[in-house]
């Protein structure tokens, strides 16, 4: 199924330029509607989007359906830190899955989009919902989501460019030596296990780096609270760099050394503070993400609150990285 839209060329231009104005969508995603065989010039089908068109040259576009999923009911909530007719940044929390996917039963952050009605084109016939980056399913924290096409297109750039990003806060043992760590290492999906990345030379390994910064020690001196920079998006990348150095996160089941050994109803990871330039403003704006309880309770447990209040302000963790990176 597709409906069917006309439009009259008024004057010599390029056809993605063109379509670009009249439906509102970016020159890519109208590249993507030429791809599928979508768009027409006087009833003859279109290949290329650079093609000049000229006055009065009718252009026929059809738009396919959306393959619509029923969302799952939605019973929780997202806490949501900033929201305008742009972007969406919320707190997202700790086990919810945010792609659908078949062996995912529950529902989805997309189910809880989808619930709050918002919805991005369906010119390549699949539904969007303005999920620009992703987070595991154990992580919280921080996450933008955008609300429009442009919007979008925009800060899907900006995680290629590395001008959006984020610093992660997270519980390790046992501690790191030094105060910085910089590990560059390959990861690609492992060959024993399925469900684990490792760090590997193989030809489908990717380039990741990643810089660990010591934040404070635990009061039993066996834990560390540290901070974590990405300077690429591989799954699992903190997780599987901190194994590389037998070091793991407090309540990863996956990658632990020893999972009875310290026990935490979640993974102890929180992408703390996001950063990006907005789509409309144009200004670099971030937003900062507080933790659940199960996170909060653990670290006040097991460390002195006064110091972790301290070195977790924001200036003073942006300023080590950019002077270690």
């Amino acid at each position: 199924m597709s409906s069917i839209k006309n439009y009259i060329c008024d004057s010599e231009q390029r056809l993605d330029t063109f379509l670009t104005t009249k439906i509102e969508q970016t020159r890519s995603q109208v590249a993507m509607l030429i791809k599928n065989k979508s768009v027409f010039i006087d009833d003859k089908l279109v290949t290329r989007p650079g093609v000049k068109l000229k006055p009065e040259q009718n252009i026929k576009v059809e738009f396919p359906m959306a393959k619509e999923t029923p969302a799952l009911d939605i019973d929780f909530d997202v806490e949501i830190l900033f929201e305008d007719d742009d972007v969406l940044v919320i707190n997202k929390p700790s086990g919810l899955t945010v792609h659908p996917a078949p062996s995912v039963k529950e529902a989805t952050l997309v189910d809880w989009l989808k619930h709050k009605g918002i919805r991005l084109s369906t010119i390549s016939g699949e539904e969007r919902h303005g999920i620009v980056h992703r987070l595991d399913k154990g992580t919280s924290g921080t996450m933008v989501v955008a609300k429009n096409n442009k919007a979008h297109e925009f800060l899907s750039k900006q995680l290629q460019d590395k001008s959006m990003g984020r610093y992660y806060l997270a519980v390790i043992n046992p501690p790191l030596k030094e105060e910085f760590t910089t590990i560059e290492q390959n990861i690609g999906r492992s060959s024993h296990n399925r469900l684990k990345m490792t760090c590997t030379q193989g030809a489908k390994s990717k380039y990741a780096k990643t810089i660990f910064k010591v934040l404070s020690l635990s009061d039993d001196e066996k834990q560390q609270f540290i901070a974590c920079k990405l300077f690429t998006g591989r799954t699992h990348q903190i997780r599987v760099h901190l194994e590389s150095i037998n070091r793991h996160i407090i309540g990863d089941h996956i990658y632990a050394l020893s999972p009875k050994v310290e026990k935490s109803e979640r993974i102890l990871l929180h992408a703390y503070m996001i950063y990006f330039i907005h789509p409309t403003t144009k200004e670099k704006v971030s937003f900062v993400a507080s933790f659940d309880d199960v996170m909060k309770t653990y670290i006040e447990k097991k460390f002195d609150m006064e110091q972790i209040n301290e070195v977790m302000d924001t200036n003073n963790i942006i300023s080590s990285f950019s002077a270690n990176s």
